[in-house]
């Protein structure tokens, strides 16, 4: 029998500060090691108690970004998805939640019969087994710890990655650091102590990076870098500069050109193999040096504004659709709230096309509705994610059969349901990972929008949501011009909407700006910008 081949670990670490950057560096990593032929999977550690990202606040913690086998993660994974170019499962996110309600419910059947339930071994283990899992069958599996070092709750995922290279052998495991060099504009320069400082908090820890990779907002020089190779003990070939760049496609390339590639490889013992980066080098070039033919400013009605983690994957969907047709993509916050039947013309002047993103909860919700029609009487062009649909709908409903036409989950009394909650999902009293989660298919009509955007009958797309378009109301709304161009295959589910002689008025239940990918962009997205291109 064939012996399978032992699965190599790169473990990437984050010190200093938090957002420095540690999930577009392990993508970037994942990157070029693809490009080497190498089977490669990522996965993302979070040291909250959450059971997973499903109920955590998308203002202070970013999107959650959907996985097609229904997991709901953090962010990095449309990181992750977007810079490998391969969907990934539920188990590439790891919540320490998840990894103490293992460890709970093993205590109770009995299985620690005896013994005094600790962190160490039997929390640290649960830890390893989950990682250990997710990366059978890859050659290479990139594991970032989320947080920083020093934080209390990172301790045990440490802890559990410092046993693992001895679980699996010396040479099967690398650590990568990533760090902060602040410049000090008093005196001119870039300060490297802190680096120092936490690459010693981090072997306190009994760990020793093998890589140590600087970010900063200025280039770094040479010998600024070797003096972190002396304080920290790391080989000057493992200290890496990662300034602040135009597009964050450029970090696989930067690391590349730094020769990590060649280095991981070696570290790892996994051959030195030529990178095929011919494509990526070609997007990297469209984004920094195309001359746009075009600028089209896109106005998303939001709730959720303090920062763009919030929409992510739309922000990254929209940007895709841009280079596709040599347009940039503008964006323009619009604060749902505050639009008003007499404002809103005010507001969304020089606006050349609307999004409605996905959202939860009535706060914002009359400004979404608003926006939807206004989209509708003056046939601007308009994408509509999750609730984008059902806030359209429930704008020509309005029209139709009454102003009080709403949604049950904005107003539970609401004469006219025309969105209503689905019937599986009434028995549900646990919030947490109980939507309508991941890949549905959906039938598209022949000669609808969505047929002609997807250019196939039969699309597959991911969905979080609990409520629907009520069927009851199909009838009227078809009447007044609204065109169901996606289903479900059943035919009960309504999954895809447009608006009958509009140049692009197109919604989905589902979020397609999960799919979308630098190069490739979602067929939905690339109709949008091409419809405001074309209106230009």
């Amino acid at each position: 029998m064939a012996r399978t081949r032992q699965t190599k670990f790169i473990f990437v670490t984050g010190g200093v500060l938090s957002g420095l950057g540690k999930g577009i560096t392990a993508a970037s990593l994942g990157n070029i090691l693809k490009a080497r032929g190498l089977k490669v999977n990522l996965q993302k550690c979070d040291p909250y108690l959450n059971t997973d990202a499903g109920t955590l606040n998308p203002a202070e913690h970013g999107e959650v970004f959907v996985t097609h086998d229904g997991g709901e993660t953090d962010l990095d994974l449309g990181h992750y998805e977007r810079f490998l170019g391969q969907q990934l499962g539920r188990t590439s996110s790891l919540m320490n939640g998840r990894v103490l309600a293992r460890v709970i419910a093993d205590e109770r059947a009995g299985k620690y019969l005896g013994k005094t339930v600790q962190i160490i071994p039997h929390v640290t283990n649960a830890m390893q087994a989950e990682i250990l899992a997710a990366g059978r069958g890859f050659d290479v599996h990139i594991v970032e710890i989320g947080g920083t070092v020093g934080d209390i709750e990172s301790l045990a995922f440490l802890e559990a990655i410092r046993q693992l290279r001895h679980k699996v052998g010396i040479g099967n495991v690398i650590y990568v650091h990533v760090v902060y060099l602040p410049y000090l504009e008093a005196s001119k320069e870039l300060k490297t102590k802190p680096a120092q400082n936490t690459v010693k908090d981090l072997r306190e820890s009994g760990i020793q990076p093998d890589i140590v990779a600087c970010r900063s907002e200025r280039d770094i020089p040479r010998d600024l870098l070797d003096k972190i190779a002396m304080f920290t003990d790391v080989n000057p070939k493992g200290i890496v500069a990662l300034p602040t760049a135009k597009t964050v496609y450029e970090v696989p390339l930067t690391l590349e050109a730094a020769g990590l590639g060649d280095y991981v490889t070696k570290l790892l013992g996994l051959g030195r193999k030529k990178p095929q980066l011919t494509e990526w080098r070609e997007l990297v070039d469209t984004i920094r040096n195309h001359s746009y033919q075009h600028t089209v400013r896109v106005g998303v009605v939001a709730k959720y504004m303090s920062h763009e983690d919030t929409y992510m994957s739309v922000f990254e969907a929209l940007k895709a659709a841009g280079w596709a047709h040599q347009a940039k993509a503008e964006i323009v916050w619009v604060d749902a709230e505050k639009l008003t039947p007499e404002n809103i013309g005010t507001q969304l002047a020089g606006i050349d096309g609307l999004v409605v993103p996905g959202g939860f909860g009535p706060r914002g919700a009359e400004g979404k509705i608003l926006a939807a029609a206004y989209a509708m009487d003056h046939n601007l062009p308009y994408l509509g994610l999750c609730l984008g649909l059902q806030t359209a709908v429930i704008a020509l409903a309005r029209k139709v059969v009454g102003v009080d036409a709403n949604s049950t989950e904005m107003d539970p009394t609401t004469k006219h349901p025309v969105i209503h909650i689905m019937e599986q999902q009434k028995a549900v009293t646990d919030l947490g990972g109980t939507m309508r989660l991941g890949d549905y298919p959906c039938i598209l009509g022949r000669g609808t929008l969505a047929h002609r955007v997807y250019g196939k009958k039969r699309i597959i797309e991911r969905h979080r949501h609990r409520y629907e378009v009520n069927n009851k109301y199909r009838a009227r709304l078809e009447k007044a011009g609204m065109v169901f161009g996606g289903l479900s295959p059943d035919g009960q589910l309504v999954e895809m909407i447009e608006m009958a002689g509009h140049p692009y008025f197109l919604a989905s239940q589902a979020h397609p700006e999960f799919t979308s990918r630098p190069g490739h962009p979602n067929p939905m997205f690339s109709g949008f910008v091409a419809a405001m291109v074309k209106l230009d």
